[in-house]
């Protein structure tokens, strides 16, 4: 097996790959092939649920291929109607521009843009939004029939519902894509989710029309958990590669939750570990399931490689102090800044003689307890700890030496509630 024609096994093994054009793994085997995937600039932020196809990028250009990212500029103006009950609202040039600029930056993370397989970051509003109608429907749209078109599932599903015209020429414009990258770079083959597979051969169908080129495509799975979830929802929400939507902890503690039924399926999803590596957590995730060994790497490994070592130490810290395995003493100031996103949080006066702060006044400040009277029940009863410490009606005062670092101090009512001041 040649190093390219290794893709297609990897996917395999991973349970990246749904299906494929025939031929495509002779093809792969003459060498170095251009491929491309399209991401959607509707949001300024790509979600988990992207991640399997950009995944299926980052193995590619690992078995020796060219991968292309290309963000959805132009065709975001229009909206894609797969998997929709109903007509996109349509945004603004100027907020399509700047989601695409962010999501560029998001998939800069996963692919490397040096060396012989070197990636490329292409934007397709740069034809599409040069491109007048008579010339697109010469070029591209003479060469689909309206019976070819309403036969794809995109189409056939919001029928009933009604569907636009704008949105019904979507297809055409995804096919113009591919004939534009391969006239451009070169590329033969596309990989996007399942449910794009007949926008995905509609490009083929314009290249066999008007060059005559061998090309293909290639989808991977849309993602479930186990319970029959939708893949990337939390609590909270759909789970945002953005900081800013979705915080880093927030991140890391949705992977850290992985059922034991999903966790080794998403280890080969979103991960680069080995086989065997993965094999051993498999076989620890059901030998020792309370460890959770299998979910701490995942975690780890996903938000280091989407938002940095540096910020994965701080989410790291935070968790070991909430679930009561850390010491509020060694967080730094960063680290306490970032915690404040995650749990209640207040500014307090500093007492006017420069004294100690009372431990009722952080309770009440906090909102874990409404009112002086109800804090002073929950430290009598031993429910309130201060930085590790836990209070009595007796000794609930905490000086000046005794704060975390630049002036935080960390209040914990019961077992799992949390709060933290700042005294100013």
């Amino acid at each position: 097996m040649s190093q390219h024609t290794a893709l297609l096994d990897e996917l395999t093994w991973r349970e990246l790959l749904f299906q494929h054009t025939d031929g495509l793994a002779a093809h792969l085997a003459q060498g170095p092939t251009a491929a491309y995937c399209g991401f959607d600039p509707t949001a300024p932020s790509l979600h988990v649920g992207n991640l399997v196809p950009v995944m299926g990028l980052v193995h590619l250009q690992r078995a020796g291929h060219k991968p292309i990212a290309l963000v959805g500029g132009g065709t975001g103006m229009i909206g894609d109607p797969s998997g929709k009950n109903s007509e996109r609202t349509l945004q603004s040039l100027d907020v399509i521009e700047e989601n695409a600029r962010l999501i560029g930056a998001q998939l800069e993370r996963f692919l490397d843009f040096t060396g012989p397989y070197a990636a490329r970051m292409s934007n397709n509003a740069e034809w599409l939004g040069s491109i007048g109608l008579l010339e697109f429907l010469r070029t591209t749209g003479k060469h689909f029939t309206v019976n070819y078109m309403l036969a794809k599932d995109s189409v056939k599903s919001r029928l009933d519902a009604g569907i636009s015209y704008t949105e019904f020429t979507y297809m055409l414009l995804q096919a113009h894509d591919y004939a534009e990258l391969h006239a451009r770079h070169g590329v033969t083959l596309q990989i996007g989710g399942s449910d794009q597979w007949g926008n995905m051969t509609a490009g083929l169908e314009l290249l066999r029309r008007t060059v005559g080129a061998e090309a293909h495509v290639l989808t991977c799975p849309l993602v479930t958990t186990a319970s029959g979830q939708k893949f990337g929802k939390s609590e909270a929400g759909a789970v945002y590669l953005d900081a800013e939507r979705t915080s880093p902890y927030r991140f890391y503690q949705f992977w850290l939750g992985a059922d034991d039924r999903d966790v080794t399926r998403w280890l080969r999803f979103f991960t680069l570990l080995s086989r065997e590596e993965i094999t051993q957590l498999d076989q620890a995730t059901s030998e020792r399931p309370e460890q959770r060994e299998a979910q701490r790497l995942l975690a780890a490994d996903v938000t280091a490689r989407v938002h940095g070592a540096a910020v994965l130490q701080t989410v790291e810290a935070i968790s070991q102090v909430l679930f009561g395995k850390g010491d509020p003493r060694d967080l730094s100031a960063g680290t306490l800044r970032e915690m404040s996103r995650e749990v209640p949080f207040a500014e307090v006066d500093a007492p006017a003689d420069g004294g100690a702060v009372d431990a009722l006044d952080l309770v009440v400040a906090t909102g874990l307890a409404k009112s002086r009277g109800d804090a002073k029940r929950l430290v009598e009863q031993g429910g309130v700890s201060v930085n590790g410490q836990r209070m009595s009606m007796a000794e609930r005062t905490i000086a000046s030496d005794a704060w975390l670092a630049d002036r935080h101090l960390l209040v914990k009512k019961g077992s799992r509630d949390w709060g933290l001041v700042r005294v100013r």
